[in-house]
């Protein structure tokens, strides 16, 4: 889970001193290897040079990359089974890596033909033609790529491809293959192509798609057309729709060689670590303050008010993590302007978690039964996560100096716009502070923000574990005082 694939940034541009002819390309002593062998080949150069084989994939190291790193080996096409979130996706643009960085073709070849195997009738004419004088180019790993999202309105001529009928006019016959406009499969020649949430394809597409993997030949408009394509095809599809609804084609299912399950981080460290790689936070966000969103996520997955078919995505507690360093921000902007209050910063604080509840609950789909209810029960689900967070990350701790506080009618007050400097001198010098401070991994030298996010953590967790009253004030404040 986790990674950005090479595919999605622009190719660069091929080094000058790559063969520019096929009688170049001869003497340069290159074979020509199939989309397999190359990935074969290139798995076993990295796992005898111990270098990654799939960067920025995160919570897979022992379960599902040695399933895909098998199928590899094997040179099998794949399907992934996984709920949504997964990273399914992902994954399948992270083989992009371990293709060859540059790779022959024919210059001007539709279909990314090898100039040692050109697979049409007009190329391997013009092979004949030009001898060692073909002119060669090399296209980069991340343009051997081709990937579509299933959905019931995709076409035989998206995939496949249909008759030009530009070319049509312009006199050539309709059995002529240079008729063809060739779809997103055949342009993949000598790629990996990813087919995501096969199940909605429909069936007669399959057919066609099968067609092409199996029988090697393409078929349009009632003619028949010989292309033995070079590629590997993976797929993704949600394990409901996959073997419940049975809207695979059993010849489709039979032809792929490894059928490899995902799944969502097996634990609650690697649940941050996926939080840590891919969130883009606007402000800063303690450990703590992750740590409860991460423990969130997995509570709300395993919540029976949650339909389990559908899944939690990680996507969820990596948009919490977002969420919350946008409402720190918004503090600091609104609070800053304040000439008596230079010191606001960008600091999460665990209550401001709380609004991910309400922004964040279409994310999760809950049971019929629990209508209406969805941001009561998120909410129980987070202060359940704060309270475990909590008790893991202080447990033991002497924090009478925290209770002593709000002792003889007196309270503390936090809430969304109240600034870091403002909570910190309600509270001054705190007993304890300090080794919370430790024990929350922020040191001893805490800017203002870091001190108040400790110290609010702390009350709220008193107030969860009923040693701390709490209530909202009118103004929307939070205040914490006497015993609960």
């Amino acid at each position: 889970m986790g990674g950005v694939s090479e595919s999605s940034s622009v190719p660069p541009l091929p080094p000058a001193d790559l063969p520019a002819t096929l009688g170049a390309l001869r003497a340069a002593g290159h074979r020509y290897r199939t989309v397999k062998q190359e990935l074969r080949d290139n798995l076993r150069a990295r796992m005898r040079d111990g270098a990654p084989r799939f960067a920025g994939i995160v919570g897979y190291d022992d379960t599902v990359l040695p399933e895909v790193e098998r199928a590899l080996l094997a040179g099998h096409d794949m399907v992934l089974l996984g709920e949504r979130g997964q990273g399914k996706t992902r994954l399948i643009r992270s083989l992009v890596t371990l293709l060859d960085e540059w790779t022959p073709v024919i210059a001007g070849s539709v279909l990314n033909e090898h100039p040692l195997h050109p697979v049409t009738p007009a190329s391997r004419a013009l092979v004949a033609e030009a001898g060692d004088d073909l002119p060669v180019g090399w296209l980069h790993r991340s343009m051997r790529y081709g990937e579509k999202l299933a959905t019931p309105d995709t076409s035989v001529g998206d995939l496949i491809g249909d008759v030009d009928p530009v070319r049509l006019a312009q006199g050539r016959t309709l059995g002529d293959p240079e008729t063809i406009h060739f779809g997103l499969v055949p342009r993949t020649n000598r790629g990996i192509f990813a087919v995501n949430e096969l199940p909605d394809l429909a069936e007669r597409i399959q057919v066609a798609l099968l067609n092409v993997l199996e029988e090697r030949d393409i078929q349009v408009r009632g003619y028949q057309l010989r292309l033995p394509l070079d590629l590997l095809l993976v797929a993704s599809a949600n394990p409901e729709d996959y073997t419940n609804r049975g809207r695979i084609i059993t010849p489709l299912k039979d032809r792929f060689g490894a059928e490899i399950r995902t799944h969502y981080p097996t634990d609650l460290e690697l649940e941050l670590s996926l939080i840590r790689q891919e969130a883009d936070l606007v402000a800063e966000v303690p450990e703590h303050v992750l740590e409860v969103l991460a423990r969130f996520a997995r509570a709300v997955r395993e919540s029976p008010s949650v339909d389990p078919r559908s899944g939690v995505s990680a996507r969820f507690a990596i948009a919490a993590a977002e969420t919350v360093a946008a409402a720190a921000l918004r503090r600091a902007c609104l609070l800053g302007a304040d000439p008596e209050l230079p010191s606001a910063e960008a600091v999460a604080r665990v209550g401001d978690a709380v609004s991910v509840t309400s922004t964040l609950r279409g994310k999760v789909e809950f049971e019929s039964g629990e209508e209406g209810r969805e941001i009561e029960l998120l909410g129980h689900l987070l202060r359940t996560a704060t309270a475990e967070t909590f008790r893991a990350r202080l447990a033991g701790l002497d924090l009478s100096g925290f209770t002593a506080l709000v002792e003889d009618g007196q309270a503390v007050e936090t809430g969304e716009l109240v600034s870091a400097a403002e909570l910190l001198r309600q509270v001054g010098t705190v007993p304890g502070l300090a080794k919370v401070l430790d024990r929350l991994g922020i040191g001893d030298a805490p800017s203002t923000g870091q001190a108040a996010a400790a110290v609010e953590f702390v009350l709220e967790g008193l107030h969860l574990n009923r040693r701390l009253g709490k209530d909202v004030t009118d103004a929307g404040r939070t205040r914490y005082g006497g015993r609960d």
